[in-house]
């Protein structure tokens, strides 16, 4: 298998070869400037590493577990989770599904190795407030478009999730409070299916670029979100990305976190966190 270079050293590279332990995927990116999505981010590398060693922690739901990915960016987790077992709700903005999502999942779904879970694709804009998400819709779960009739295709894969994952979306303090908010009600949907059911974990990868930034993201998730916010301690994180990346240096990885957030009490509904 070719080996997998961080990002950063990628970026000139329209079309990248990324080897996970079930499958080399073949992923187009875009460096034009025009939306982050659009490039794969040292993030979701580290993040499919840990999901490679540890997603059996995870699963809840026999036999099929399920995940939402918030800004899938090229697809990198969402496919590396899908051909670890699992189902996959792979979310982003338009431009980013039309530009490069699409076509990645739809080009590397036939090498997808047996027993993997399906992948399914849908537009979740965090800007919109919760209460104008629907779920009857095969492509749109939020969008600040004018959105179209419903289809007759399959629909999209609902709550409850088993998983909320997302990577390298801490970098636009306009964005926090949308995140938040949207991790904040996909928990609570999860956990309203039943009274015993616990609020999914949320894995959140991201580079520290801008401590102050980070520091504001989990302050805010702890303090107005409710969320218990813990760090996955670095060695287990350095433990996957050595033996997924044996070639990579201490360095190439530098400042990446793996935080797991968790919604512990809810003094609101669903509704009022929508508001």
């Amino acid at each position: 298998m070719p080996p997998s270079c961080p990002a950063h050293a990628t970026k000139h590279v329209p079309l990248l070869a990324f080897s996970t332990p079930n499958a080399t995927f073949h992923l187009a990116q875009l460096q034009d400037g025009v939306a982050n999505g659009t490039a794969l981010w040292l993030g979701a590398q580290c993040l499919a590493a840990y999901l490679a060693e540890s997603h059996l922690r995870y699963r809840s739901t026999p036999p099929t577990p399920a995940a939402i990915e918030l800004g899938s960016g090229v697809g990198l987790t969402a496919l590396s989770l899908t051909s670890l077992g699992w189902n996959v709700l792979a979310t982003d903005i338009s431009l980013v599904i039309t530009s490069v999502l699409n076509s990645n999942v739809r080009n590397n779904y036939h090498v997808l190795p047996p027993g993997s879970g399906h992948i399914q694709l849908a537009e979740l804009d965090w800007l919109v407030p919760p209460h104008h998400w629907r779920w009857d819709h095969p492509d749109i779960i939020a969008s600040t478009a004018v959105s179209p009739l419903p289809s007759l295709r399959e629909p999209l894969l609902p709550p409850p999730y088993d998983l909320i994952c997302t990577a390298d979306t801490i970098y636009d303090s306009a964005l926090l409070t949308p995140l938040l908010r949207s991790l904040h009600t996909l928990s609570s949907l999860s956990a309203a299916v039943s009274p015993t059911r616990r609020p999914p974990p949320v894995l959140l990868c991201l580079e520290r670029r801008d401590p102050a930034l980070v520091d504001r993201f989990i302050h805010e998730a702890a303090t107005t979100w409710h969320f218990l916010t813990e760090r996955i301690p670095h060695r287990k994180l350095a433990k996957a990305i050595k033996k997924h990346y044996p070639h990579w240096s201490k360095h190439d990885w530098e400042g990446v976190e793996l935080w797991k957030l968790i919604l512990i009490t809810n003094p609101r509904s669903v509704d009022a966190c929508a508001e």
